[in-house]
């Protein structure tokens, strides 16, 4: 009598399975590597002012043919029109616009602002070229150890790490609710007060309250961090994996930390604000450089971001707690009586 060896179970299923991963290795890291540089590049490669805010300062009279000269870089500037030079001042000094061309007896008078964007004011300069300015006034001017912003653009993408970090250890220490609020919000308040002090204490680089550009970077970290631990307390896993991309491939690049968000081609420059590292660097702009200026709009957005995933994170623990209260209840049912 012949005997048949049966094969092993799962034997015939194993190759499948291994080559349905190869292909789909092949086919997503080509797909997410386009992906970020799409995401990257895009913006750098069309980088341009896109009704971007500028004054005009003088008598209407005066200011016919400077606004004629604007007008003719169709949908680059969004003219804003002051009485004088004081009040185009002001309106930089309130992030109301980014510079103002100011026409006086002596001639007209460039107005800029490095410590709002650095790039702008250099643009700003080269539109203004033909007319001649009789002086450039840096009405809110960078940082010395910081005149073209480095430091501030740099600063962007540690504290996105920093959060993705904070919610991923949460996630996978396993931490719920009341425990993993406190460890999201102590490691953003710890992440805040680290950060100021390399950035205004040790080097100088930003020049504003010392608390509250701690209170700013601490809810940029904590928007990012709670995004990361709710999601994943919601999906699982792949909830941290969604967070992060999201932050890394579109928050960082179209942040508009290296220019402005009106330079990036839309929908990027607007989207880039609703997402943390938009929102955090234009409010750590305002409360550093600004004393506090249109900073209402970007701490409210972090601040949603923050509540939002902080809830995420207590919903989930509460959806996770009804499936083990409910198993001692089924298996009372199930056993039998003795």
């Amino acid at each position: 009598m012949s005997t048949v060896t049966a094969a092993p179970a799962g034997g015939t299923a194993s190759a499948p399975s291994h080559t349905r991963r190869l292909i789909a290795i092949l086919v997503l890291v080509p797909v997410i590597a386009a992906l970020a540089l799409w995401a990257f590049a895009w913006p750098a490669a069309r980088t341009a002012p896109r009704d971007l805010p500028l004054g005009v300062a003088g008598p209407a009279a005066a200011t016919t043919q400077v606004e004629e000269r604007l007008a003719q870089q169709e949908g680059a500037f969004d003219v804003h029109r002051y009485a004088d030079e004081a009040a185009a001042r002001d309106a930089i000094e309130d992030r109301t616009v980014y510079g103002a061309i100011a026409v006086t007896p002596e001639g007209p008078a460039l107005l800029t602002s490095t410590a709002a964007s650095p790039v702008v004011a250099q643009l700003l300069q080269q539109a203004s070229a033909d007319m001649n300015p009789v002086r450039t006034v840096d009405v809110v001017a960078a940082p010395e150890n910081d005149p073209r912003g480095a430091a501030l653009n740099a600063s962007v993408l540690p504290l996105a790490l920093a959060g993705i970090a904070a919610g991923a250890v949460v996630t996978l220490l396993g931490l719920r609710g009341l425990r993993a609020l406190a460890a999201l919000i102590g490691a953003a308040t710890l992440v805040g007060i680290a950060a100021t002090a390399i950035a205004d204490s040790w080097l100088n680089v930003l020049t504003g309250d010392w608390w509250a550009e701690a209170g700013s970077l601490g809810l940029a970290t904590l928007a990012v961090s709670g995004a990361v631990a709710g999601l994943a307390a919601l999906i699982g896993p792949a909830g941290t994996g969604l967070a992060a991309g999201v932050v890394m491939l579109f928050g960082n690049p179209w942040s508009g930390a290296a220019s402005a968000p009106q330079m990036l081609p839309e929908p990027a420059g607007t989207i880039g604000q609703w997402l943390p590292p938009g929102a955090g660097t234009t409010l750590l702009r305002s409360v550093s450089f600004f004393d506090g200026a249109a900073a209402t709009g970007p701490a409210l957005t972090l601040t949603w971001w923050a509540a939002l995933g902080l809830g995420a994170v207590l919903l989930g623990n509460a959806l996770k707690r009804r499936p083990e209260k409910a198993t001692p209840t089924g298996a009372r049912e199930l056993s039998p009586i003795s």
